[in-house]
Formats: C-alpha cells, structure tokens, sequence
C-alpha cells in the first residue's frame, strides 16, 4: 500500500495547502470511513467543476493547482481527493475512463466534436479492506442546473455517473475503464486525449475558455 498513501508529483498529499484542506475538512471522527466521506463532500463542492479549464501544462493535474484555483474538471479535483485521503492515512488511487455523455451542452460537443468524454477521472479509496470508487467532480450547484441529482458518497458502495437524469433521459454511459493506478499516468493520459481529440493538440488549437454554467444560461 506504499505507493497508495506516498505524495505523488499530481497526487500531492504534501502541499501545504493540501494538508490544511484535509487538516479542515476530515471531521473529528477517527474513523477512516467518515474521514472519506468528509473529504468527498468538501473536495466536491469547493472546487467548481469546469471542462474549459483543461490544459495541456501538466502541473493543472495537481491537486494543489484544483485547489488553489477554485475550479477544474474531474482528474485535479480527483487527484485532490487521493491527496486528501493520502494525508489521512487513506490508500487512494486515480481511476481512468472513457464515457459518453449524452447530456453536454451544444457548445462543448462542438469544441470536443464527439459526444466521448475521454480520460475521465475518478478516485478509488481502500477503506474496510476494499476499494471504493468515488466521483467528486459535478458540484452540487451544477448537477441542479443540469436537473442530475448530485453524487454521494457513503464509503461503502461505488459512487460513479448515475446513467439517467431525474426526467429518466440517458445521462453518462462508461465506454472504456483504463484501470487504476498510483498517480495520473502523463504520457498516457496525453497520447490518448490526442488520438481522441486531435484538434485540440495542434498548433491552431483552439483556446478552452467558458464554464458549464454561461453555457447553460445561452441554451
């Protein structure tokens, strides 16, 4: 369990700012489980999900850098979540797939052109002798714009996409699961998202500014 719970160059357990976010946000309870759900909860609402804030600067896949920013897509804020667990004592680890996301907004489907969602991140913690997967990317303002109820977490069953949105329309389908791994695996996590999205590598590609909510209000 070593390379689970050591700092890691994305999963950085040891930034200060990192520990004091966990330090704040675990609760008093000694219990592994309770710290986990503490931390989902605080990694999930303190960092407002946003796609265009993806960049190829490998240093935005920190933790820290989700954190000091204020908002990021789902592989920081689930790097901040291992990094926050790590602190506690937790074995975390970073989860890699690919879903198709049947409720996007027109403008990211147009910038993506593809209704795959590729390299999505989620965490899985070791807690009662088992992993447990954990997704705190949607924030709870954004699921409600989105009319998607909000993921929890209970620390005991997985917490992944629900498929369906409250009205029952299709929501996030799991195409590929890339397995689990100690940190965000770079070389692969970039080589993948450009064979997927080769228009977003090229020298003319195109800047990622906006956020899901401005979106919303145009539609």
């Amino acid at each position: 369990m070593h390379e689970y719970l050591n700092p890691g160059r994305f999963i950085d357990s040891d930034h200060p700012a990192v520990v004091e976010f966990a330090e704040k946000h675990r609760g008093v309870s000694r219990d592994p489980l309770e710290q986990a759900i503490n931390l989902y909860y605080a990694v999930r609402e303190a960092v407002r999900y946003n796609p265009y804030t993806f960049s190829r600067d490998p240093d935005t896949l920190r933790g820290s850098y989700a954190l000091a920013a204020g908002e990021s897509y789902c592989v920081p804020k689930a790097t901040l979540l291992a990094g926050c667990a790590r602190h506690c004592g937790i074995p975390a680890r970073i989860g890699l797939a690919d879903v198709r996301n049947h409720l996007s907004t027109p403008r990211l489907l147009e910038l993506l052109k593809s209704d795959m969602f590729a390299m999505h991140g989620y965490t899985e913690l070791y807690l009662n002798e088992r992993w447990v997967k954990a997704t705190p990317a949607f924030n709870q303002g954004l699921c409600e714009l989105f009319n998607v109820a909000p993921l929890e977490f209970d620390g005991i069953h997985d917490s992944i996409f629900h498929p369906f949105n409250r009205d029952g329309a299709p929501l996030m389908e799991y195409l590929v699961d890339h397995g689990q791994f100690p940190d965000v695996p770079q070389a692969f996590f970039f080589e993948h998202l450009e064979k997927c999205y080769p228009h977003l590598f090229g020298d003319q590609q195109p800047v990622l500014l906006g956020d899901m909510q401005s979106d919303l209000s145009r539609a």
